[in-house]
């Protein structure tokens, strides 16, 4: 047999389909003439059960907070701790962590009960000053007067053209009130 014969594919019967292939062809050989679409499910029979709720839920859990007596006793629970393992079965059972007792300790440092109370999180309330709010109540309506002022000087400019323009004179501001 010579090289060329060899390099050629040959061709194999298929023993599916019955048709011949190459042998270099990897595609799925067909399985059946029948359609493969498949009919839909038929409908369940019996109560239709209700489509489930769209609504997300709007209860969102909320930040535990600890009290100064509560953070005292466990503190001194923790001192207390000796045995091999006793904090992790402490911070176990009251589901916390060595970063609560860290805090916690560092807090008690400062020697204040009222450090070892909890605070409320977030921005700080600014106080309102009655003396800021009226100056700022004052610089708006300064702001809005310049405005209109600015817009009558336009408007009283346009007229002095307009005057000048049709030669009509124009009496003086001083002279009106002595006629």
């Amino acid at each position: 047999m010579s090289k060329v014969q060899r390099q050629l594919p040959r061709a194999v019967p298929d023993p599916v389909v019955g048709a011949e292939r190459s042998v270099g062809d990897r595609r799925e050989p067909e399985r059946s003439s029948a359609p493969t679409t498949a009919a839909p499910p038929p409908p369940p029979k019996g109560p239709a059960a209700p489509p489930p709720d769209p609504e997300v839920p709007t209860d969102r859990p909320k930040r535990r907070t600890f009290t100064a007596e509560y953070k005292k006793r466990i503190l001194e629970e923790a001192d207390g701790c000796s045995a091999l393992g006793a904090m992790g079965v402490l911070l176990r059972r009251e589901g916390l962590f060595s970063s609560h007792l860290t805090e916690w300790r560092r807090q008690r440092e400062l020697a204040t009960v009222a450090g070892l109370a909890p605070r409320k999180r977030g921005r700080k309330q600014k106080v309102v000053d009655a003396m800021a709010t009226r100056v700022a109540e004052l610089e708006r309506e300064k702001l809005r007067l310049e405005k209109r002022l600015r817009m009558a000087e336009i408007i009283i400019d346009v007229q002095k053209k307009v005057s000048q323009l049709l030669g009509v004179p124009l009496s003086d501001p001083k002279n009106e009130g002595s006629d």
